[in-house]
């Protein structure tokens, strides 16, 4: 454990930790009682018998923190959009296609246009109450304006207003898609800043500090959706404390192309969106939370969901420092929805193998300490990325075509593929000193982005003076390039933004070079469009050697790794990811005793074989800081009320009912007694123990408890 987080735990009594937590519409029932630091309680609905206010109350009352999530941009909020808050019908006020299609969430839930008046219940009808309730920690979920809208009346108005003159349709030109882009951006930038800003002053007016998160998901995915979102310029207001990564099977399963074959790569995807997260809030010192979600919407099976779950789960863990996690959403759904066997039509509930190997999982991130380690191989190489990414995505201009938004994968896959933990830039954020401290190269491309100002290029051409390797990818033949933007108005006059970048750097970008010394730095430039490197077979040679000399030659920064694998040692915790798609097949061989954390049964193994295509997520027993000291390693439960005393270790498990818990307990000395008894006193005589030697571990099986079951051991 860091001493940052010891020093954390040392300062905050348990009960007021906010590491993990869980969003859900249920109220308290013991089949959800995931025992997370927080429940999320979604949205101000009253239900038949029970208001609200109650529904928080269950969750507090069996010991929780609660805070509250809802929409931004769509809602359960009849009383709004039919008429009952001010006696007027808001369905009009849902985002619309080309042809008249209002886009809907579900029967009269529009995602909305946020004008004054959705803005102004959003603060008085919903924030008003949930503050009035107590609560300190408000999610606001989700802020998307579909690329696809933007024809309803209400959104013409907000063009009038914003531009200053008559809206124009967006499908016509790509600068009209542009600054309709831009204004969808602006409007939900703007309900953001209100809504957060009337919540902070109303609760200080109360003498109660609160704080605001933005749940959404990565710029990478809302890019590749076809979804404007302010993203990354909401971490710069005063009124936002953070944000919850929203990032699971469902996002990351979006198909890519990597050497000419277009199909899912979740894992790798996965990886490039927390990525993105982190790029986003760690230069603003914002908190991060990283969710995955044991399931998704899309209705799969048992198999498949516990694959993919697997997957992302790995690809959060890579990223040490963050150590806050929404560690499910809707778990009603998760345990009391039915869902196919694999290869069966028979639908069941979550079978109890994978209940447990899940719970082990999510107990493990209550524990799991930040750190300073970095995943293995290349850390310094990074693509730059900005909010500006969902602006060319629709509709089609001039046959200017992105598929599968290749040009970023074209960035960023072949890097990854090859064993390098490529690091993602933002834009917005390159005022910040921490923003670029540790890159030695950097990539980018203006194919399938815009510079939002001229001051990004003064920041980019200051770093390659400095010694930065700048990499330059794209034939600027996009029709994007002359959208009326400040490259080209006031005294302006570049025919594509880049050309202004190579102007502050002193290069003629028009020649047959492709290389050239700037001050300390070099930039290279390949007139090429990065989607070719993975829409194309075997077509990223050039791309990489760039890479590789700049890495090597001009950052002097070592030798360019290329690999097949993925790791990263965290505290006692090994995470492995293994890739496909890579000539070298050979496994990653880990030396024991190591605790499999995949496996419900947690075995201790004397060394663990991941394959290509495969990820691993170990506890090394060797690295238990004091193994003198009796300690759970491992469970599908939460424990409490640990207690050591000269030979005897006791704790209360709790996890949710109709579950099977699994745990891996180091002793001193083999067990001679194991008692374990229910919340009413009465002795548990179903349970399996096993002694390893190797570990010294005992390990203890049994059904869960959300009373808890006591469980007390003896050597």
């Amino acid at each position: 454990m860091s001493l940052a987080v010891s020093a954390q735990i040392k300062q905050a009594t348990p009960e007021l930790l906010q590491k993990t937590t869980f969003q859900t519409g249920s109220p308290w029932i013991p089949q959800i009682d995931v025992r997370s630091d927080i429940a999320i309680v979604y949205g101000t609905n009253d239900r038949p018998g029970m208001t609200f206010e109650q529904r928080v109350q269950s969750w507090r009352d069996h010991g929780y923190q609660t805070a509250f999530m809802t929409g931004i941009a769509w809602g359960n909020y009849a009383d709004f959009f039919l008429g009952t808050w001010d006696g007027k019908n808001h369905l009009d006020l849902a985002q619309v296609e080309k042809n008249g299609t209002a886009i809907m969430h579900g029967p009269n839930i529009p995602y909305v246009v946020p004008t004054d008046v959705f803005i102004e219940y959003m603060k008085t009808a919903v924030m008003k109450r949930v503050i009035d309730v107590g609560i300190k920690e408000i999610f606001l979920e989700e802020p998307e304006f579909w690329a696809r809208g933007g024809y309803s009346v209400h959104f013409k108005e907000e063009w009038q207003k914003f531009y200053g003159f008559p809206w124009k349709p967006q499908d016509e030109s790509a600068e009209n898609t542009y600054l309709s882009s831009k204004l969808k951006y602006q409007l939900y930038y703007n309900a953001i800043k209100q809504v957060s800003d009337y919540a902070k002053a109303y609760a200080k007016s109360k003498g109660i500090d609160i704080k605001i998160y933005i749940a959404t998901h990565s710029l990478v995915n809302y890019s590749a959706w076809r979804i404007v979102s302010p993203e990354a310029s909401l971490a710069s207001l005063p009124g936002i404390d953070g944000y919850i990564a929203q990032v699971w099977t469902g996002t990351s399963r979006e198909a890519t192309y990597f050497n000419g074959d277009r199909k899912e790569r979740v894992f790798e995807n996965a990886f490039l969106e927390y990525g993105s997260m982190v790029s986003m809030t760690a230069p603003t010192k914002r908190k991060l939370f990283f969710l995955t979600d044991p399931i998704e919407d899309a209705r799969r099976d048992w198999a498949d969901y516990k694959r993919n779950y697997q997957a992302t789960f790995s690809a959060k863990l890579l990223y040490p420092v963050v150590a806050n996690y929404e560690v499910m959403p809707w778990p009603e759904r998760i345990y009391t929805g039915k869902y196919r066997l694999a290869n069966s039509d028979s639908s069941v509930y979550i079978p109890k193998y994978y209940s447990t190997q899940m719970q082990i999982m999510v107990n493990s991130l209550n524990k799991i300490p930040v750190s300073a380690n970095k995943v293995t191989g290349v850390n310094g190489i990074a693509v730059l990325m900005s909010n500006s990414l969902m602006f060319q995505r629709f509709p089609t201009h001039n046959g200017f075509e992105d598929p599968q938004f290749s040009i970023f994968y074209g960035q960023t896959l072949p890097l990854v593929k090859r064993g390098i933990p490529v690091q993602t830039v933002h834009m917005e954020n390159l005022g910040y000193a921490a923003t670029l401290k540790d890159i030695k190269v950097l990539v980018m491309s203006y194919s399938n982005m815009k510079p939002n100002s001229a001051s990004v290029h003064e920041q980019l051409a200051a770093w390659v003076k400095k010694g930065g390797v700048l990499i330059y990818c794209g034939k600027d033949d996009d029709p994007y390039q002359s959208v009326m933007e400040w490259w080209n108005t006031k005294g302006n006059n570049f025919t594509a933004p880049s050309q202004h970048l190579f102007k502050l750097l002193g290069i003629n970008a028009d020649g047959s070079k492709h290389k050239y010394k700037v001050g300390l730095g070099t930039v290279y430039i390949i007139r090429e469009n990065p989607k070719d490197f993975v829409m194309q077979a075997n077509n990223d040679g050039t791309y990489l050697e760039a890479i590789k000399q700049g890495y090597e030659t001009d950052a002097k920064a070592g030798k360019l790794i290329i690999k097949n694998n993925l790791y990263l040692e965290r505290g006692p915790y090994d995470i492995i990811a293994v890739l496909n798609e890579n000539p070298d097949t050979k496994p990653y061989v880990v030396k024991g005793p190591v605790i499999d954390l995949f496996d419900p049964k947690l075995p201790v193994l004397s060394e663990k074989v991941v394959n290509p295509g495969e990820q691993s997520y170990l506890f090394d027993v060797k690295r238990v800081v004091n193994k003198t000291r009796p300690q759970i390693l491992a469970s599908a439960s939460r424990e409490y009320d640990e207690k050591i005393t000269g030979r005897q270790y006791s704790f209360v498990a709790k996890s949710p009912v109709n579950t099977l818990n699994s745990m891996r307990i180091l002793l001193p000395a083999r067990a001679k007694k194991i008692t374990l008894t229910d919340s009413k006193g009465q002795t548990i005589t179903d349970v399996q123990s096993s002694w390893d030697a190797l570990s010294n571990t005992l390990y203890l099986g049994y059904a869960n408890s959300p009373d808890g079951i006591q469980v007390s051991l003896s050597w």
